[in-house]
């Protein structure tokens, strides 16, 4: 069994050499750019809805339910952003 302390450097006990720098792994690649949008195909009035869906990988219904829920706690707030979304996101 090997023991690292503190002070040790990384040294491969095998060969006994220091790891090469152009061995070690570069930056993780970036993800595929996504982009919000109104869904053309899943929609019920505008596609914000379906669009934030497809965005955030979730369920239509969920976003829908959300909506309403929003609407109703806030006194009116969610129509509001979601005409908002409707005249800001761009369509598919």
């Amino acid at each position: 069994m090997t023991e690292t302390t503190a002070h040790q450097s990384p040294i491969n006990p095998s060969d006994g050499q220091s790891p090469d720098p152009l061995a070690m792994p570069g930056p993780a690649p970036q993800p595929p750019y996504r982009r919000l949008t109104r869904s053309r195909t899943d929609r019920m009035l505008g596609g914000v809805c379906g669009g934030l869906a497809k965005y955030l990988g979730v369920d239509p219904t969920l976003v829908r339910l959300g909506t309403v829920a929003l609407t109703l706690v806030s006194g009116g707030a969610g129509i509001i952003a979601y005409v908002a979304a409707w005249i800001i996101v761009p369509e598919e």
